[in-house]
């Protein structure tokens, strides 16, 4: 058995029913799992201790939804939206995600894991130890199972856990302009009936939106998704409403993300349905919206509340999860609190996933430590990285 004790350390567990969950004391590791949080039991007594002189232990952060793996970059647009023109009309105009799809179809799948490992460690280096990545940029069955190999590759060039969405219902391509249906039918549902047996795809998602797929076309794939036994999620409601995230909530979607158009009835059937809610304030700040999504609803209806960085080149080119957190707090008044439990315990419902995102005993050994006395200090500073070291004793 392999154990080791983290000790001497201010834990914020970020147990479901108790806020920060502050504990004083040590974490205890075997074999991967956290076998005690607190005072070391009597077995414990002769294992060695590595002191961490009173540091803030929390939860590894979870990145539950990020366009990580991708070719080139879309700074031009970025002037251009500058200069006055909106996400709709570079989209429409054959910019936005279409841009990027020849960039990525023209990259080998050793180029794609080249180009996304600097983003990657940019988010190891700031306490992630999972991250969610999306297909959705290839838009042909090849080119979107190259991009969800390169990303299992991921997983194993680094100490890092992923888990991949099928997004090919992300934009249509420039060969079936006007022939959304037949896309479907030749690329969205067949690639998905192939990754799930190629083994690439954990979850299914599909941009739910006026310049992407209407929600009677994402229920087409919702159920593709519920024939293979695979869990759903949804861009929803994030240029306008159209009712996305009520559709998500009806097939027992794992989350409904952007939402910054979410209304009281979708409010309602997210709570019904235990659907999290992504919010991602690197796109809202980029794009410069004006809408926040709805929290005091979301509060109130008692819907989890995840953050993201939504890392990608066209809408939210953010790197680093806890600038995304004191982004949460500034623009949509969340509190540091839940911006913390948004990158742990609600990040890793989001996911589907119950072995992550709180302290306690059972639970995967993926913990940061930093080099600060309060957990509200990760949300309070701009542009600085307190983490003194990233434990994931899950990962050999």
């Amino acid at each position: 058995m392999a154990r080791r004790v983290l000790d001497t350390l201010r834990i914020a567990t970020m147990a479901p029913a108790a806020g920060w969950g502050l504990v004083d004391g040590a974490i205890g590791i075997e074999d991967g799992r956290i076998a005690f949080v607190g005072e070391a039991p009597d077995g414990w007594r002769g294992v060695e201790r590595e002191d961490f002189a009173g540091r803030l232990a929390t939860p590894a952060l979870i990145d539950c939804h990020t366009h990580l793996v991708f070719g080139g970059n879309r700074a031009r647009e970025f002037e251009m939206r500058l200069e006055g023109a909106t996400y709709e009309e570079i989209a429409r105009a054959g910019g936005g995600i279409v841009s990027t799809v020849a960039q990525t179809r023209a990259l080998s799948e050793d180029d794609l894991v080249a180009q996304a490992l600097p983003r990657l460690d940019a988010l190891l280096a700031e306490g992630v130890a999972t991250v969610e990545i999306k297909s959705g940029y290839g838009l042909t069955v090849e080119d979107e199972l190259k991009m969800l190999r390169a990303a299992r590759r991921l997983g194993e060039l680094r100490p890092v856990r992923v888990v991949t969405s099928w997004l090919a219902a992300h934009a249509v391509p420039a060969e079936y302009k006007g022939r959304t249906e037949t896309y479907l039918d030749e690329v969205v549902l067949p690639g998905l009936q192939e990754a799930d047996a190629e083994r690439l795809v954990d979850a299914v998602d599909g941009f739910c939106e006026g310049i992407a797929f209407s929600p009677g076309q994402i229920a087409r794939v919702f159920d593709k998704a519920r024939a293979l036994g695979l869990p759903v999620k949804l861009h929803a409601e994030q240029l306008s409403h159209l009712g996305g995230a009520a559709l998500a909530a009806s097939h027992g979607a794992l989350s409904a993300d952007h939402l910054e158009y979410l209304d009281a009835a979708g409010v309602a059937a997210m709570a019904a349905s235990g659907t999290v809610a992504v919010l991602l304030p690197g796109a809202y700040y980029f794009l410069r919206e004006t809408q926040a999504p709805p929290v005091k609803l979301l509060r109130e209806a008692g819907v989890p509340i995840a953050i993201a960085t939504d890392c990608n080149p066209g809408s939210s080119p953010l790197a680093s999860p806890l600038l995304a957190m004191n982004m949460a707090c500034t623009l949509f008044r969340l509190t540091p609190q839940e911006t913390l439990a948004g990158f742990t315990r609600n990040a890793a419902r989001a996911l589907g996933l119950s072995d992550i995102g709180t302290l306690e005993p059972g639970k995967r050994a993926e913990i940061a430590v930093w080099d600060v006395e309060e957990p509200a200090e990760l949300a309070y500073r701009i542009g600085f990285n307190p983490l003194f070291r990233l434990v994931n004793g899950s990962v050999a």
